[in-house]
């Protein structure tokens, strides 16, 4: 039987203190008879039963590939489920919007205690949202959907801001003394992906390509279109991709092409990448700390369902963005081999 830990201690600790404010008001009470003595507990304070959340189900509905991103979001809602005691069921549509909307619907028809969705393609996913929440179940949105989950009636938002975490990057870019800066995605309808390269062009001095170079299930062929674009344009001297998968193409197809990039950049980590940053091949990553975005929305599903809360105050709850670089990728990398980060 799962037990509810350090949800269940706050409520220890109350019970305690008001049994030592109840003491002081019979210090000087007259004794009485002594009472016959109480039937032993059936079960200690700290080991009760994880009863409202047994009967809790929560899906995580994403347009995840598997990859070593998402592996990451899982595993924190994987750990938020076992926390509060809930059923959780992971539905991840491999970059699919036509297959996201069916497990959307699936959760539905399933009678979903609270839906935790994606949001890349928000053109086709905002109405069975908006279903969700109109049949009574409570929605939270994460890692894209930052500009939708309010209109669809969302609780909260957890993730990036991408055009901010863009933003950073572009700064970085024109400290390197880059002046053409090839923005890669790995994803063709990804409005998060678009975002964080519009970011980029926002504080970058120079110009900013952004261009679908393919999927990352294919870095082969992801590989040589980059190499393709860079061959075609001798201009462009710096490299970022939207993902951790495609920022190691990028260093891959300057590499292949013999290209002397004046910067390579990312978003997200891999061993891989860490790995690449640390030797100085790659020049930084954004880090949006996807762990929480697995783990966040449970919590927050969970707390409105047993006791009406809500979090954020209207606001998204962000979960970055922050840089690695060759100054913090040896230590951020054991948290990745711990599969946390």
């Amino acid at each position: 039987m799962r037990k509810l830990r350090t949800i269940m201690a706050p409520i220890a600790a109350l019970a305690i203190i008001a049994t030592a404010c109840g003491s002081d008001d019979t210090a000087d009470a007259p004794a009485e008879e002594p009472a016959a003595a109480a039937e032993p507990a059936e079960e200690p304070a700290d080991e009760v039963a994880a009863t409202q959340g047994g009967d809790i189900t929560f899906h995580m509905v994403t347009h995840s590939d598997d990859g070593p991103f998402w592996s990451v979001v899982k595993r924190g809602m994987e750990a938020a489920c076992e926390d509060t005691g809930v059923n959780c069921v992971w539905l991840g549509s491999n970059n699919d919007p036509g297959v996201q909307v069916q497990m959307i619907e699936q959760a539905i028809a399933e009678g979903s205690s609270g839906i935790a969705s994606a949001l890349a393609s928000p053109d086709q996913l905002v109405g069975p949202l908006q279903e969700a929440v109109g049949n009574g179940i409570p929605v939270v949105t994460l890692n894209s959907g930052l500009n939708n989950w309010q209109e669809i009636g969302a609780l909260s938002h957890v993730g990036q801001d991408e055009i901010i975490a863009g933003r950073g990057a572009g700064e970085r870019f024109n400290a390197l003394g880059a002046t053409k800066v090839l923005c890669g995605r790995q994803e063709e309808s990804n409005v998060a992906l678009e975002e964080r390269c519009n970011g980029v062009a926002e504080t970058f001095n120079g110009e900013v390509v952004s261009q679908f170079v393919g999927l990352d299930a294919d870095q082969t062929e992801q590989t040589n279109s980059i190499a393709a674009v860079l061959a075609a344009d001798p201009a462009i001297d710096a490299f970022i991709g939207t993902g951790p998968v495609i920022a190691m193409s990028g260093l891959a197809a300057a590499n292949d092409s013999g290209r002397e990039l004046l910067g390579i950049g990312g978003f997200d980590m891999t061993p891989e990448l860490l790995g690449a940053i640390d030797a100085g091949d790659v020049s930084f990553t954004i880090d949006q700390q996807q762990y929480l975005q697995g783990y966040l929305p449970i919590v927050l599903l969970y707390l409105n369902v047993t006791n009406a809360n809500t979090a954020g105050g209207g606001q998204p709850v962000l979960s970055g963005p922050g840089f690695v670089d060759q100054s913090n990728a040896a230590q951020v990398a054991t948290l990745v081999d711990a599969g946390t980060r």
